[in-house]
């Protein structure tokens, strides 16, 4: 059984490292490099989130969840 708060903010991070990959990408990142920087930081908050969550969820501990967070950009 997984724990929901794990799988939650596992599904959380992938979304906003998702939505930097994509404003880095973008076609306007050039021009507007603030939107790419905000969703840097969307995507450093929810991987604080994350690292905070698993440091101190027993589940996490128990069963090494796989290392989402060490394959970010």
């Amino acid at each position: 059984m997984n724990c929901s708060q794990c799988n939650d903010l596992s599904r959380m991070f992938a979304l906003r490292r998702a939505g930097y990959v994509t404003a880095r990408a973008a076609p306007f990142y050039r021009i507007s490099t603030e939107l790419a920087a905000r969703m840097q930081v969307d995507m450093e908050r929810a991987r604080t989130s994350i690292q905070e969550h698993r440091s101190t969820c027993h589940f996490a501990q128990q069963n090494h969840l796989p290392r989402l967070l060490d394959a970010t950009a």
